[in-house]
């Protein structure tokens, strides 16, 4: 049958059916693409973080097998369109600027001379962003669509409550094994979940609860799965409380909080416009709504282990600067501040060019006035490491990526479909969770949380093109 006699036998709607199934048929290898990320984003937060030599050797794998996938489909295709995030420029930035400190001189007697004081660990910290910006830009050109964007909620928010309720199990059925099976070469301090450390494992967690919560308050979704949202929410909030890590509850809150406060605007928006059918307002409806979840969130706690949480929260002391003798210090910022007394002594004496990326665990022993009892890998306080290791350079280029995140966060939201707003909405409120705890822990050193960060940006990006080319549709 000749093509031009197609929508003389066909009614149009058949017709963009069969356009529509063959689009879908020659994205195939897109769709795999898409999969494949969604299945390394899994990988990193199982494989405990993707901190041991082995996770990364399979995460670089991993993400050169779905580079070479994407050139093929630009074979394919004939044409190669590359999205690129406003975001990844100042990380780029870091990336040549780490480069630059590994640039090395030998004198006559053979002394190397560098920016960074251990170049060796500068390069492997170079290989391991490098990997993380080109899975950034895979996600930032799979999910680009609606329909891309939809699956990655769904993805999130799914492994989100799975990862809260295994962590929960392994917390009261620990055997000093990973998934019951796997023996740890050192004995963790702090276990919960797939992760090492219960500070790390809120730190992923408190990045996805936003979403669920945000979801349901600007009402872009059906009644019942607003119940099973808000049963995310909840159960992510309560496992992060009971990971007993203090920076994790007051990120997740802080994340609760941008939510509510930016979610809260367009309800009564809504409500303003709205013609009152019952005697409960819409608006009220939703803030009980959020009041209801906070309260799970706290009965769920107090029910399986209130004790220790309230235990724990009552050990946050401001009280000043203990050296660290060797033991585990139980209040929150006694141990934490010698590493950033002595990580400022570094920043001090390196200000203009820092100590090299991923030299600090070489360099604080030149600095520290411990004892040297503990080896210390981090500064606990990621901006302060940031400008530990790349110096007043390092500023610049946090102060760049933040900018235009913010900005990016600020135009998504504004998306005239509530549904990629309210995504946005919780995308922010995750990134807004992770760069609060950012001020206490090291969660965007861990490959698995950096590239759940960057997951979050790129979506937040991507949706905020979109808005900016439907509000310049609306004006032509």
């Amino acid at each position: 049958m000749p093509a031009d006699n197609l929508t003389r036998e066909y009614p149009p709607e058949k017709v963009e059916q069969h356009k529509g199934a063959e689009k879908e048929k020659e994205d195939a290898l897109g769709s795999l693409i898409s999969l494949g990320a969604l299945l390394l984003l899994m990988f990193t937060a199982l494989a405990f973080g993707a901190v041991e030599s082995w996770s990364i050797s399979v995460f670089g794998v991993f993400v050169l097998t779905l580079s070479v996938l994407w050139i093929a489909k630009a074979v394919l295709d004939k044409r190669i369109i590359v999205t690129i995030p406003a975001t990844l420029w100042p990380l780029c930035a870091f990336l040549i600027y780490g480069f630059l400190q590994t640039v090395s001189r030998f004198d006559e007697t053979g002394k190397r001379f560098a920016i960074s004081l251990d170049v060796e660990a500068t390069r492997l910290a170079l290989e391991v962003l490098g990997i993380l910006l080109i899975a950034f830009l895979i996600f930032a050109n799979f999910f680009v669509s609606g329909r891309r964007l939809l699956w990655l909620r769904s993805f999130l928010i799914l492994f989100g409550l799975g990862l809260a309720v295994f962590g929960l199990i392994q917390k009261y059925t620990w055997n000093g094994k990973y998934y019951w099976l796997i023996q740890p070469s050192t004995p963790p301090t702090a276990p919960f979940g797939s992760f090492v450390n219960h500070n790390h494992f809120a730190g992923y967690l408190e990045m996805i609860a936003p979403i669920p919560l945000a979801m349901f308050l600007v009402r872009s979704v059906h009644r019942e799965i607003s119940i099973f949202y808000c049963f995310a929410a909840a159960m992510m909030g309560i496992a992060v409380f009971l990971s007993l890590s203090r920076g994790g509850m007051l990120s997740l809150l802080s994340g609760f909080i941008f939510v509510v406060a930016f979610g809260a605007k367009p309800a009564i928006e809504r409500f303003r416009g709205y013609e009152i059918r019952s005697r409960t307002p819409l608006f009220l409806l939703q803030m009980l709504a959020v009041i209801l979840i906070v309260s799970a969130i706290v009965i769920g706690v107090l029910w399986i282990g209130g004790d220790e949480v309230v235990k724990r929260v009552s050990q946050v002391e401001l009280s000043g600067a203990v050296e660290n003798t060797g033991n585990q210090d139980e209040r929150f910022l006694d141990g934490r501040f010698w590493i950033w007394r002595d990580t400022m002594e570094m920043i001090r004496a390196n200000w203009q060019t820092g100590v090299g990326l991923g030299a600090y665990e070489t360099a604080f022993p030149l600095f520290t006035k411990s004892n040297g009892a503990l080896i210390v890998s981090q500064a606990h306080n990621d901006y302060l490491q940031i400008i530990a290791d790349c110096g007043v350079i390092g500023v610049f280029l946090t102060i760049w990526f933040l900018v235009v995140l913010f900005k990016d966060i600020n135009r998504a939201m504004r998306h005239r479909q509530v549904v990629m707003s309210g995504m946005a909405l919780g995308c922010g409120g995750g990134v807004v969770a992770i760069l609060v705890h950012s001020l206490f822990d090291f969660n965007l050193q861990l490959p698995s949380n950096a590239l759940l960060f960057l997951v979050l940006t790129a979506a937040i990006s991507n949706i905020s093109v979109a808005a900016d080319k439907a509000t310049q549709a609306q004006f032509e």
